[in-house]
């Protein structure tokens, strides 16, 4: 049996805006929560900005957190500005998979626990996971059989990417779609 994913970005973090990762910052609902997508399961990362959007998203439903499906924990980097960070733009993909930040782990770390808990999960039927930009890139790395090639994707806050897995296959249904 096929399971769909609706994997679901947190809403946008309170500011400052600063590199959150691991980092338990609130976010900022909108007035109007968007429509969620029906689902037969919820999950939800156990960040306060994950666990906030998936109440208001699904407020009837059982919302159980995985701390495998946390952001990359992004070390020394963790709450700094955006301007403060180095520049990894000189690296090809696979080195910036693979670059771990001073006592933070890689993005290659992070697929390490993501892909086995999105793998577990893929026991049929339609599944929402509430999470992080990074959760979401290992996903669509699953789909493109090359992990590196999911940092290619920027995945904006509360938006919906939908993959498919059958037999061990992964399938990009559609990525960025705004939640209404």
């Amino acid at each position: 049996m096929p399971t769909q994913f609706l994997l679901i970005r947190h809403a946008p973090v309170a500011p400052p805006a600063r590199l959150a990762g691991r980092s338990n910052v609130p976010c900022i609902l909108p007035a109007r929560i968007p429509s969620a997508p029906a689902a037969d399961r919820v999950l939800s990362s156990p960040a306060t900005r994950c666990t906030a959007t998936a109440r208001a998203l699904y407020p009837d439903a059982t919302i159980p957190t995985d701390p495998r499906l946390w952001e990359q924990d992004f070390g020394a980097w963790e709450g700094l500005d955006f301007s403060a960070m180095p520049d990894l733009g000189r690296l090809e993909r696979e080195q910036l998979a693979a670059h771990r930040p001073p006592g933070g782990e890689s993005h290659a770390d992070m697929a390490g626990r993501v892909a086995p808990a999105l793998q577990d999960l893929a026991t049929g039927g339609t599944v929402a996971v509430v999470a992080h930009a990074g959760t979401i890139r290992v996903a669509l790395g699953l789909a493109l059989g090359q992990m590196s090639q999911g940092l290619a994707f920027a995945i904006a806050p509360l938006s919906l990417t939908r993959l498919s897995v059958m037999d061990g296959e992964w399938a990009i249904l559609s990525v960025n779609e705004p939640l209404r």
